[in-house]
């Protein structure tokens, strides 16, 4: 019965999948139906508090979208780049990560993609040497920006401690995930520097750039965003974002900043989660007001229907997982505890592969770390190996990859003949790879 389950669950992420983001959770809702209705299961919980920081981090994220303040980040990153155009393979990931890192979504980094492309053809490197490493950059920062839907949700993980080591902060986690990250991404970009075949020495490249039509497409007049001007609300609404990002990290550095409450006849500390929440909604609102933001406009934005899709997916394979899990945790802790807690790299395999099942970190985090808690594997473990949640560009699916390839108009950025060998399969493996040995190592000798 348990195997007949877990399938049920399997086939909702396998057709989910094809449908995207919201087509996961929604699908996800007749796996739980059938593990209740058929099987007699008792429905789990839904992660109501990682669902509701979602909430209020994409809605904040939105309105500074929409004040324009995305655009001048993006500007000043274009800005760096063509001032050392030499460089485009090492600077263009490091510039994506760090977009992700201050906005907690690598749903932002799209109108860069063809500002990569345009430097590197005109300086003669090949684009698919940033622009590759360039996507997966941007997804690796996910677990390193301190207002991302992962790390908010490991951050929840982890503080409901099921028993099992101790709660660490979101500055000891993000202590541990951003050098891991910045690591993976340092070596899957130094591996990309000569990866391919020089654009001159490349038959297929020389080949279409012989038609005249395919070569003043290639290398005709690139996208910029250095000759638009910005409003000085666009300005503000990024330095209010700053600050609440700012005073998120303070508040979960210095916990005695904190208003503390009675929980259970133990003064505790107010939760990250909701301090997260608070500071998101006020910073939202701050900007919608002094930043003179339409509010119909917010609606619109690509980063609001994005944060959606992530609360859709979470909500129901979240949901579905926990159902499963719950109910046969007793069995499945005498069947995996000894080989988990003594081979706590088999969790990563895991979240690994979950994570190329739901095309999402954090639903990955929210489906695997807290039946890896039950079993036994020590937080720190989790830290640990958080960036194997970045699974996803295994096969080339994920939007981002999509938008990168259509971006290069040389078309040296591609799905190969065999789909798994795409541009993105070795910058990945190897930046995750990386990040977690890095991640092992600093908790190990850390923590």
């Amino acid at each position: 019965m348990i195997t007949l389950e877990f399938g049920i669950i399997i086939a909702c992420l396998l057709v989910g999948t094809r449908y995207g983001g919201m087509g996961l959770g929604l699908i996800s809702g007749i796996g739980i139906f059938v593990l209740c209705f058929v099987f007699g299961l008792q429905p789990g919980k839904p992660p109501i508090d990682v669902m509701l920081t979602i909430l209020a981090v994409i809605g904040c994220a939105s309105v500074l979208q929409t004040a324009g303040g995305l655009n001048v980040l993006m500007q000043y990153a274009e800005r760096l780049l063509r001032r050392h155009p030499q460089h485009i393979t090492l600077l263009a990931p490091f510039t994506t990560w760090m977009l992700t890192f201050l906005c907690g979504t690598g749903h932002v980094v799209y109108t860069m993609f063809p500002i990569i492309g345009d430097i590197a053809l005109k300086k003669g490197i090949r684009p698919e040497r940033p622009m590759a490493v360039a996507s997966v950059a941007s997804q690796m920062a996910i677990t390193a920006s301190p207002v991302s839907v992962a790390v908010v949700s490991l951050v929840s993980i982890i503080a409901a401690g099921h028993g099992i080591g101790r709660a660490y902060s979101l500055v000891e986690i993000l202590a541990v995930s951003i050098p891991s990250s910045l690591v993976g991404v340092l070596i899957a970009a130094l591996w990309s520097l000569r990866r391919g075949k020089d654009l001159e020495k490349d038959a297929d490249f020389q080949a279409r750039i012989s038609d005249p039509e395919q070569r003043a497409y290639i290398y005709g007049a690139g996208e910029t965003l250095l000759d638009q001007r910005f409003a000085k609300s666009a300005y503000a609404s990024t330095l209010i974002f700053f600050a609440a990002i700012a005073v998120v990290v303070l508040l979960g550095a210095f916990s005695e900043l904190r208003p503390a409450f009675a929980v259970k006849g133990v003064m505790k500390p107010l939760s990250m989660n909701l301090v997260i929440q608070m500071m998101m909604l006020i910073a939202g609102a701050v900007m919608l007001i002094g930043c003179k933001v339409k509010p119909g406009d917010i609606a619109n934005g690509a980063v609001f229907k994005a944060g959606m899709v992530a609360i859709f997916s979470v909500f129901g394979v979240a949901w579905m997982s926990d159902t499963f899990f719950q109910v046969h945790m007793g069995d499945l802790k005498l069947l995996l505890e000894d080989v988990v807690k003594s081979q706590p790299w088999t969790y990563a395999i895991v979240l690994f592969l979950v994570s190329k099942l739901v095309n999402s970190q954090a639903a990955a985090l929210t489906a695997v770390a807290p039946m890896a808690l039950q079993l036994g594997v020590e937080p720190k473990m989790l830290l640990a190996f958080f960036p194997a949640a970045y699974g996803y560009f295994v096969l080339p699916t994920y939007p981002s990859d999509l938008a990168c390839i259509g971006f290069d108009r040389s078309g040296t950025t591609r799905i190969g003949k065999f789909i798994i060998n795409h541009s993105f399969i070795l910058p990945g493996l190897i930046g995750v790879s990386s990040a977690c040995v890095t991640g092992y190592l600093l908790v190990t000798t850390l923590l």
